[in-house]
């Protein structure tokens, strides 16, 4: 089995929408796991700043990401709620994500989307989530 940041990172670049988007993972362990995003000026709403949806995808993807760490592969997220807490400003999104508490099946997970301006990072939503194991899944096959 190749190291979490591999397996991830070819489990991301098995995503089209997270290819076609340009999503990196760029850290993942137990404690937590970043993914980033450049942001584009396609990934904008009328005002500038970033759109909601694409928070709402980043934040999902890196909820799902720790859950997986904690539950094995062939998990999906099966609720989420998200706090806009600003407008993401910036070129750059990073969403640090971990896991809250696991039992063999269910993980609830939590993450921070940051803005990324200039260097300085600004937190702009916060998102909770529960991650399942798919059916037929076991530790076995992550």
């Amino acid at each position: 089995m190749p190291d979490l940041l591999t397996h991830g990172r070819a489990v991301l670049a098995s995503q089209p929408f997270s290819v076609l988007l340009g999503t990196e993972l760029t850290a993942m362990s137990a404690d937590e796991v970043v993914l980033e995003l450049p942001l584009a000026d396609r990934l904008k709403q009328q005002f500038g700043f970033a759109h909601g949806g694409v928070l709402s995808y980043l934040a999902d993807n890196a909820l799902t990401y720790a859950g997986g760490v904690a539950l094995g592969s062939g998990v999906v997220t099966v609720e989420m709620k998200i706090n806009y807490l600003r407008p993401a400003i910036g070129d750059r999104l990073i969403a640090r994500s971990s896991v809250v508490s696991a039992s063999q099946n269910f993980a609830v997970t939590r993450c921070e989307v940051f803005a990324v301006r200039d260097g300085k990072e600004s937190l702009c939503a916060a998102a909770q989530g529960t991650i399942a194991r798919l059916p037929n899944q076991s530790r076995e096959n992550s």
